[in-house]
């Protein structure tokens, strides 16, 4: 049997699977609270894989990797930063948004930015937050998308807006279908497969580099000193930056509504502890293998023309057909995990945020449904006619989520008084800087694009909080 056959049927029994799971998910959504939150009943295994696959996407297996290739060792400090902004989330916000969101009665993370306000005001938080998150989406989930057009690709031969196509419709299926259980379930089977992946792929390719020694003393040989330099051959205040500037991807965590959304659809407080757990091990699992396959094959296949295809070339070269499909499945876990996530919460933004189905509980499933179908569309646009690199546009979307919208949820979360329409300048002014630095040349690091929206963000609600 021909590899392209046996990856063809391993991909279809997989995408069967999660269609069933769409199908079986489709009947417990009674109303909003269902298809938005999953009744608020999320246990911890679903919760810490699905969180973590959703977290991770395409931008770790693919982005990350191809990172590791291109930057060496100072890639680590990216790595790291995500890390440290996962664990500041499931020990301090978690716990606290879980119980906010339940006391207040909140489906969404629009609901519980726009909260203590009302009027005008309100109407302009809301409004403001739900075009952040449509906009933002749109090119995270085109980034999913190209993801998946790489994929398709690289196993089919296919053009990339037929592989781009046929990724995005079989995301769509089981996501209007099920709602967030499907995405819940889903995103566990497919984070699952994920972890499985980061874990095989670079111990074989270890071996294949001739052991931990091999592989140390090879790339040492066809790397440059700043490639093998934790600060990217930077030195003083430019090493500073490039630290700076890589721990800071961790701010983005606190203002991704599709991963906080899972602290507001927890079971209780022991599910939050156990999940904390297993979020914490395949993080480690995930994100360190991850930077060993991009380091790793940089040493055995040096100087390719797209590094963000490595974890490709590494699958053909070193496994079986069977196993290089079912590797190849991780790489579509990752992309659909995240992409499902993100048209669900962007679905919330229309039809509940903004009210367009808040009359009748059908309706508002109907309204999401539709708004699902719109993004796709948009992002497939995107994704076929401005194409970027995979790392690139996350980083993007991610940067400008997080300054938007994480300097209210540690503010509101700790206590502070806000002033709503220091909410909402905060909001603007964080997401603007985002595009502002996105379009001007990078800084050492990215330094400037990763911090400075934030702490102006963060800076802006201080200056207008409400005084005790």
């Amino acid at each position: 049997m021909e590899k392209t056959t046996i990856v063809a049927i391993t991909l279809l029994i997989y995408k069967l699977v999660l269609i069933a799971i769409g199908f079986w998910a489709s009947s417990r959504n009674k109303n909003e609270e269902d298809f938005f939150l999953g009744g608020r009943a999320l246990g911890p295994v679903v919760a810490a894989i699905s969180y973590s696959a959703s977290a991770s996407s395409a931008w770790t297996l693919l982005g990350l990797s191809g990172a590791a290739y291109v930057m060496g060792l100072s890639v680590l400090w990216v790595a790291g930063g995500s890390c440290i902004g996962m664990l500041v989330a499931w020990f301090w916000v978690g716990p606290r948004l879980m119980d906010y969101s339940r006391r207040k009665n909140q489906l969404t993370v629009t609901e519980f930015l726009a909260d203590d306000s009302s009027g005008g005001q309100r109407q302009a938080i809301v409004l403001a937050a739900s075009v952040i998150i449509i906009f933002s989406f749109t090119f995270y989930v085109a980034a999913q998308f190209q993801g998946a057009g790489n994929t398709f690709s690289s196993s089919f031969g296919l053009s990339m807006s037929t592989s781009i196509i046929l990724g995005a419709l079989i995301i769509t299926i089981y996501t209007l279908l099920g709602g967030f259980w499907a995405v819940s379930v889903t995103d566990t089977v497919q984070g699952t497969l994920m972890a499985a992946a980061a874990l095989l792929l670079p111990i074989v390719a270890l071996f294949e580099a001739g052991g931990w020694g091999g592989f140390m003393a090879a790339l040492q040989a066809v790397s440059t000193p700043a490639q093998l330099s934790l600060t990217g051959g930077n030195a003083g205040l430019l090493a500073m930056g490039m630290i700076v500037g890589g721990l800071s991807i961790g701010f983005g965590t606190f203002g991704q509504p599709h991963l906080l959304v899972r602290f507001m659809a927890l079971r209780d407080h022991k599910a939050l502890r156990q999940a904390r757990v297993i979020t914490i091990v395949w993080y480690g699992v995930v994100f360190g293998g991850m930077v060993l396959v991009g380091l790793i094959g940089h040493v055995l296949y040096p100087g390719i023309d797209n590094p963000e295809t490595i974890f490709f070339t590494l699958t053909d070269s070193l496994f079986t057909p069977v196993l290089g499909a079912i590797l190849l499945a991780a790489v579509l876990s990752a992309i659909m995990s995240t992409a499902d996530s993100q048209l669900l919460v962007a679905a919330s933004a229309i039809a509940h945020d903004l009210g367009l189905g808040k009359k009748h509980a059908q309706r508002s499933l109907l309204v999401s449904r539709l708004t699902i179908v719109g993004l796709v569309i948009f992002a497939v646009l995107v994704a076929l006619y401005l194409p970027e690199k995979i790392f690139s546009r996350v980083l993007f979307a991610w940067v400008a989520l997080g300054a938007a919208f994480g300097p209210t949820l540690f503010l509101r979360l700790a206590n502070v008084p806000l002033n709503p329409i220091g909410v909402l300048l905060s909001i603007l002014t964080g997401f603007g800087l985002a595009v502002v630095f996105y379009l001007l040349p990078n800084t050492t690091g990215d330094i400037l694009e990763r911090l400075a929206p934030f702490c102006a963000s963060f800076a802006v609600l201080m200056l207008f909080r409400k005084r005790q």
